[in-house]
């Protein structure tokens, strides 16, 4: 693994071309750390919310489940956020590191730590490793059976970097990593998995494939450019007919998974209430499709950030639910 000499032609102010404007980091993070909060994407939290929200379903369906609340529950909410944070900056840390020489020749990526030069691949490793360590310290808090589901959840977070070279469904891959809390945090709670949270995880899969592709049309040109493979390639024109059968798939597997998980022991009430989740989630992404431009990068990113409110929507009614 090689360092990386500074670029001339990293940006004086060591802000990435990418991150929302006036984010934290860029405004109130010392100049130290900075780099390192940039690599870990503290300053865009919406890929924490995208990991973070199919944990929280998890979550509240096996209470929906068993109808078990305890308060141990709330330490695995809060474990979750933590844990969420943590483990989405290692990830996006590693693949940071992997990704190096692709990132310098992307125009929305090339002002990132490592190829900008303001942090080596060696510094980067010991960044990521340090993360893993604190999540684990989390992760041990939980059940065994949850604990050795955390550390299975490191295969796709270590192969998805390398899809894209070799798939042309590198989403799919993201989507295996980003909802493996949906299984996790149904087992810190149930002791076993069970079919709902399968259900629940095959639902969040499809998500990730509608808001992930709709990312990747931000880059489909340099990715052709340097053989890089999407979804957002592959489907090209008929980018919104795809991203249909996800927002079906997505509204039908989690619809499912409301209904295994309320059959046993919560009421109609409940359970009518919980499919109220899926049916506005599908809603708010047949709005994102209404307003779909491939051809529009801006446009995409738009989009693609408003998946937090969309992941948001199923979690306010399975809350709800708990208290019919």
């Amino acid at each position: 693994m090689q360092d990386h000499p500074p670029s001339p032609d990293a940006p004086d102010d060591q802000t990435v071309a990418d991150a929302a404007a006036d984010n934290w980091v860029d405004k109130y993070a010392p100049a130290a750390a900075r780099p390192y909060l940039q690599l870990s994407r503290a300053d865009r939290p919406i890929g924490t919310w995208l990991l973070l929200l199919p944990c929280w379903w998890g979550l509240t369906l096996a209470i929906l489940f068993d109808q078990s609340p305890r308060w141990e529950d709330l330490w695995i909410f809060v474990g979750c956020g933590l844990g969420a944070w943590l483990m989405r900056g290692a990830g996006c840390t590693w693949n940071d590191i992997t990704d190096r020489k692709f990132d310098a020749q992307v125009a929305r990526t090339r002002s990132r730590p490592i190829p900008s030069g303001r942090v080596t691949a060696r510094q980067a490793l010991v960044w990521m490793f340090a993360q893993i360590i604190l999540a684990a310290m989390i992760l041990f808090t939980f059940n065994h059976a949850a604990i050795s589901l955390g550390v299975l959840s490191l295969i796709p977070v270590v192969v998805y970097p390398f899809a894209k070279r070799f798939t042309w469904w590198p989403q799919v891959f993201l989507g295996i990593a980003f909802n493996w809390g949906a299984l996790l945090v149904w087992t810190a709670h149930t002791g076993s998995l069970g079919s709902p949270a399968l259900l629940l995880y095959g639902a969040g899969i499809a998500w990730t494939l509608f808001y992930d592709t709709i990312y990747a049309h931000q880059d489909t040109e340099d990715d052709a450019l340097i053989g890089v493979k999407s979804t957002a390639r592959l489907f090209g024109e008929n980018t919104s007919q795809w991203l249909r059968r996800f927002l079906m798939a997505t509204v039908g597997l989690m619809g499912l998974a409301v209904v295994f998980a309320a059959l046993p022991n919560a009421s109609v009430l409940a359970m009518v209430i919980a499919l109220a989740g899926p049916w506005a989630m599908g809603w708010h992404m047949a709005w994102q499709l209404r307003g779909l431009d491939i051809h529009d990068p801006a446009k995409m990113l738009q989009l693609f950030r408003v998946n937090r409110d969309t992941g948001m929507i199923p979690l306010v009614f399975f809350a709800a639910s708990l208290l019919a």
